[in-house]
């Protein structure tokens, strides 16, 4: 799944028989539809964010549905696929907040690596079918990855956009960790609320505030 540390961590819902279901059920996906992203990235995030590296949770909903798009990673694209609406969104606050450059491509592991946990709250899509794999139970699993960051004596950021990413912050304890809310960066909602948020600034604020390095959130090319 992912690094040691990880799968201490989330040993206890690896072994309920809900997680036994959801791996049969996303092999035999697997085995017989159009799956994304590819199986050996269904973990990403956690692979390229190791447990005690997490500074940032940025929570997404499921991965993109279309060819060679998702890689793992929330909001993230492989190099050579057109940016998505969400991610271009983002792209431009990051502009406008930092006055740094957006890169060309929407690749964000380099984002990944500083410690960015660019988590999706379902891991599988069938092709072409946005949401075709919500309520088999990757929420559970999602939601273990979350308790097992709050359960952290070092304080993380989470950010939380939108209704659905909003939800989980019942399961954050804010007396240590810090949370960012704004609208989701979709072109349906992003200027009611995320446009003018300013997140990325404010994380890096949060972060000094707890006395973390800050993420360098230009991408290189």
């Amino acid at each position: 799944m992912a690094n040691k540390t990880w799968k201490t961590e989330l040993a206890p819902i690896c072994s309920t028989q809900m997680m036994q279901d959801l791996r049969t059920f996303v092999e035999q996906a697997y085995a017989t539809e159009q799956i994304f992203p590819p199986q050996e990235q269904i973990f990403e995030a956690l692979k390229q964010t190791p447990y005690e590296d997490v500074k940032v949770v940025i929570l997404g909903q499921d991965p993109y549905h279309n060819e060679h798009q998702a890689n793992g990673l929330a909001f993230s694209v492989n190099k050579g696929q057109k940016i998505p609406p969400s991610l271009r969104n983002m792209y431009k606050e990051m502009e406008s907040d930092l006055k740094v450059n957006a890169p060309t491509h929407g690749d964000l592991h380099a984002w990944a690596k500083q410690g960015v946990l660019l988590l999706n709250t379902v891991l599988t899509v069938k092709a072409h079918q946005a949401n075709s794999h919500q309520k088999k139970g990757w929420e559970q699993f999602t939601d273990a990855v979350i308790d097992a960051v709050n359960q952290r004596q070092t304080p993380v950021v989470f950010v939380l956009w939108g209704g659905s990413a909003q939800k989980k912050s019942k399961r954050i304890d804010t007396q240590k960790h810090k949370i960012i809310t704004a609208a989701h960066p979709s072109p349906l909602s992003a200027y009611r609320g995320f446009f003018g948020s300013r997140p990325f600034s404010t994380i890096n604020q949060a972060l000094a505030e707890l006395g973390q390095s800050l993420i360098q959130w230009q991408i290189p090319e």
